[in-house]
């Protein structure tokens, strides 16, 4: 069957799905729901991924849902060209930038905790961008050092690996929310290597369907 992301054009956990696919030169098809309008917790799309979040991955082993596990997933399932390194110590590097990305920094910074800050906490947009460039900050002073001590070229090694496809839309939001980048000359570097391969631009949200104009 034809593969069937589940997501949203400026949804880093999609974005993060959506360069793999690309990496590992993988159709699919597109069905977008609006965070901003609430499409997330339509009863259809709740009846498919029950925390109603994106990405979702429809597939011949189900609907897939939560970013990292779907990533996996076509790890396993499609292993060439490979996004984990060989060796047992490397693929635990990779795995752990990966979840400073996906545990310590974006899930802080998401639309429904910023909609908390918001409303609950009445946060002004000056606070909430302070607290965005905070939690993005903290973590890249960390990946920088890993990504110096282990890139060659991406964020490990010279070949994309699943660390890049977290670093990636963790930058792209941080320039959205115009976060100071210059302390991380490695981190930067090997962003730009990912997003500049021709088959990873088809993955940035400005290209996907549903985003609006630029």
């Amino acid at each position: 069957m034809t593969l069937r992301l589940h997501g949203y054009w400026r949804s880093s956990a999609a974005y993060r799905v959506r360069l793999a696919l690309a990496l590992k030169g993988l159709p699919y098809d597109q069905q977008p729901h609006d965070l901003r309008t609430g499409a997330q917790a339509d009863a259809d799309y709740l009846a498919l991924a029950p925390q109603g979040l994106v990405p979702a991955l429809k597939t011949d082993d189900g609907v897939l849902t939560q970013s990292p596990a779907i990533l996996e997933w076509l790890e396993e399932r499609y292993p060439r060209p490979p996004l984990l390194p060989a060796g047992a110590g490397d693929r635990a590097v990779v795995r752990a930038m990966a979840a400073a990305i996906g545990c310590d920094i974006h899930p802080l910074n998401n639309l429904r905790v910023l909609k908390r800050l918001r409303g609950d906490l009445t946060a002004d947009e000056a606070q909430v961008n302070a607290w965005i460039a905070h939690w993005i900050t903290t973590g890249f002073a960390a990946l920088e050092v890993m990504i110096a001590r282990h890139g060659a070229g991406f964020a490990f090694g010279d070949t994309p690996t699943l660390a890049d496809c977290y670093l990636v839309p963790q930058v792209y939001s941080a320039e959205r929310f115009a976060v100071d980048l210059s302390p991380y000359p490695a981190l930067t570097r090997a962003a730009a290597a990912l997003a500049a391969l021709s088959h990873a631009a088809a993955a940035h949200p400005q290209a996907q369907p549903d985003a609006d104009p630029a």
